[in-house]
């Protein structure tokens, strides 16, 4: 899973992106301070993959990982190759889900590209550049099925989809938000629209707000309406906490963290909406040599599955052997839990669980 940080100059992004990858990006107080992308790769917590590792003692621990990528910030006319525009719309196309990061926090000594804070502004901002990128897109889109429609009169449904669409996007609303026929859907997978990605807002809060004033805040509040009317994901953060804890043990970690009444991190969080927003699941291998995570989309087959560990497993997949993880831990053992008929024999047709722990059976 590939996430691009996204926000104004100088709303807290390279600081929480540092703060949550500790790939050391540069942090400073002018606009475009991040000019060429950033990337950095975080473990994915999983106390499952932990526990397994304790049962197994393998020689290999290998979790899942995501890809935080720290986007250059974004101005007014980036679709029009203002500031830094070009090289934003390029890089975000790359990711997955898009991490908004809102600024919530008032300071004197923190510049604002615009002079003052106002979410609601600076989402519309990038928003509407994301929108006039995909309008251009979509406007390419119309005028080749109209070519398509002299030859074939199918085409025609292409064109009044797209032309609906450029309206919507015209109205200021993002593709994500336009109701689509399923048949639409699949025209729309076609067409690679920034404002159809995916967005988890993160509204960065001072410290004393976010550890006192969080409902009061009137900036997150106002980010709350927005996520609201898009169907977007929400959180609130406060980079600089993140900061203070991203070096701690995780003891010292866990008491900051009950200190404040959270059970997580703005990492795990993120994490679990980014899982969430885009229908991600994992399964695990466990064994002496190896205890691994792998990621997969909700719904995909046991052969699919396979086919993440090698193209070789899907091709020749005669089945596999599944335990739910709650079952092999009330077992204790992978011996066991097949005493007690736990361990499953699943063919081709079988839907991949969250937690399902896998032996998958092949020849090629």
């Amino acid at each position: 899973m590939k996430l691009g940080m996204v926000g104004l100059p100088n709303v807290g992004k390279s600081t929480l992106f540092n703060a949550l990858t500790n790939a050391g990006a540069e942090s400073a107080n002018y606009p475009f301070c991040t000019i060429d992308k950033n990337i950095g790769i975080v473990s994915v917590p999983d106390e499952r993959l932990d526990a397994l590792a304790k049962m197994y003692n393998p020689d290999k621990f290998t979790p899942a990982t995501l890809e935080f990528v720290d986007i250059a910030g974004l101005v007014k006319g980036a679709s029009k190759g203002e500031g830094l525009g070009n090289k934003f719309l390029a890089d975000i196309r790359e990711v997955d889900a898009i991490v908004h990061v809102v600024r919530c926090f008032e300071s004197m000594d923190i510049i604002h590209v615009d002079g003052s804070i106002d979410p609601a502004r600076d989402i519309e901002t990038i928003n509407l550049e994301l929108i006039f990128s995909d309008v251009e897109m979509v406007d390419r889109r119309i005028d080749k099925a109209k070519k398509m429609v002299k030859a074939d009169k199918k085409y025609q449904a292409e064109v009044d989809f797209f032309e609906g669409l450029k309206k919507h996007l015209e109205d200021g609303k993002p593709a994500r938000s336009y109701e689509a026929t399923e048949d639409e859907e699949e025209m729309l997978k076609t067409c690679p629209l920034l404002s159809l990605k995916p967005v988890i807002y993160a509204a960065n809060l001072s410290e004393d707000d976010f550890r006192n004033n969080i409902d009061t805040n009137e900036h997150y509040k106002a980010v709350c309406r927005i996520a609201e009317e898009e169907k977007a994901a929400i959180f609130p953060i406060c980079a600089q906490i993140e900061a203070e804890i991203s070096d701690m043990d995780d003891e010292d970690k866990a008491m900051f963290l009950s200190d404040l009444g959270l059970e997580t991190s703005g990492l795990n969080r993120i994490i679990k909406e980014g899982y969430s927003l885009l229908g991600l699941i994992s399964f695990l291998t466990a064994g002496q040599p190896e205890v691994r995570a792998w990621t997969i989309k909700k719904g995909t087959k046991a052969p699919q599955a396979a086919g993440k560990i090698h193209t070789d497993f899907e091709k020749g997949f005669i089945r596999a052997e599944v335990v739910a993880f709650d079952d092999l831990m009330a077992c204790g053992s992978m011996a066991a839990a097949k005493e007690k008929g736990l361990v499953r024999l699943e063919g081709k047709e079988y839907v991949m669980n969250d937690g399902d722990i896998v032996l998958f059976r092949f020849n090629v």
